[in-house]
């Protein structure tokens, strides 16, 4: 890799520099807001969304088309709304060369359009090389030092190799996978079992519950990704069971907070202008909600917690939705996919 453009100074987008930086001499990290560049460049510390200091030979630019001049891996790291206007972007303003591997590290689903994130890719830029890049990543947690593990998925297996050799990193292992929609949807539909677990843990139901709730949360984000072509065994891997333990057991995960929150009876838009940064969850449930409506498949969990995000839900509400459904065999469900 000649060189790497990191698109997006989030969380995540800040913890990628960090890890790339220090050890390929040429990366670039991009962001829209010009004066948050300018302070990044001038003493290299980030104070929000996360504590860091930056690499000396990373660099820093406000310009989209400086970042990319002749990258020949681009990684996205903006929000899923926001996605689709970066591609504009590559797509008519810079004349982005069909060799640029792309590789999306945002977790959700777009809404209202209902697409996941290789298709609006595939719809903007369809000649361009797609990786996803998704596992259980909290971003303080690897800044501080701490090890993880990802998957990296492209259909062109030779393409996920080489990004494996690339972007891995001593706190960094990847795991090389060619379905692409199974690593995207565990890395989606995660965040929707991490509001529910954050909001039954600050309820104080019990470890008890919350373990229920992250076994049958795997089965239903199995179900629903097999629906949609996935292959059941990468839900098993980092960016289904993996991704979903870490968030849906850490206050560190936006998402988790968000649940947490709704249970101490906040508002979710009083949530959510406090966060500051986007809780993807929220409109994924959204999206998951509405499309397993428009393939019939059963979501309880994500419906409950739609139900959640919609209005006042009671603890007495999340026990009845799970407890009182048809009683079934674990082990004929399990071989159906969840």
């Amino acid at each position: 890799m000649k060189k790497l453009a990191i698109l997006g100074a989030g969380s995540w987008g800040l913890t990628l520099a960090w890890l790339t930086g220090g050890s390929h001499h040429n990366v670039w990290l991009w962001d829209r807001n010009p004066a948050k560049v300018e302070a990044m460049q001038r003493d290299r510390k980030v104070l929000f969304p996360v504590p860091v200091l930056l690499p000396q030979q990373l660099n820093l630019t406000a310009s989209l088309a400086e970042a990319v001049q002749d990258a020949d891996v681009i990684l996205l790291v903006v929000t899923v709304s926001g996605t689709r206007e970066v591609l504009h972007r590559l797509r008519d303003e810079i004349k982005l060369p069909k060799t640029v591997v792309l590789v999306n590290a945002s977790k959700g689903i777009e809404f209202p359009s209902l697409k996941r994130m290789s298709e609006v890719f595939a719809e903007e830029l369809p000649e361009n090389p797609y990786a996803v890049l998704s596992g259980p990543t909290l971003a303080l947690e690897i800044l501080n030092g701490l090890p993880t593990a990802c998957s990296i998925a492209c259909q062109d297996l030779e393409i996920a190799e080489r990004l494996q050799q690339d972007l891995s990193h001593d706190l960094f292992r990847l795991y090389s996978n060619t379905d692409v929609t199974g690593v995207e949807l565990g890395g989606a539909l995660k965040n929707i079992f991490a509001i529910a677990s954050g909001y039954m843990k600050e309820k104080q139901l019990g470890d008890n519950a919350v373990g229920a709730l992250i076994t049958r949360g795997l089965a239903e984000m199995t179900r629903f990704s097999v629906g949609l072509g996935a292959d059941q065994k990468t839900l098993y891997g980092m960016s289904g069971l993996g991704d979903l333990l870490a968030t849906a057991n850490s206050p560190l995960s936006r998402n988790f907070q968000v649940g947490a929150r709704l249970a101490r009876g906040e508002s979710l838009s009083e949530i959510l202008t406090d966060l500051k940064v986007v809780a993807e969850g929220v409109k994924t449930t959204h999206a998951v909600y509405e499309l397993s409506r428009k393939i019939g498949l059963d979501t309880p969990i994500v419906d409950m917690v739609e139900m959640c995000l919609s209005g006042p839900f009671s603890e007495k509400m999340i026990v009845k939705s799970l407890m009182t459904r048809k009683l079934k065999s674990e082990q004929k469900e399990t071989s159906q996919s969840g």
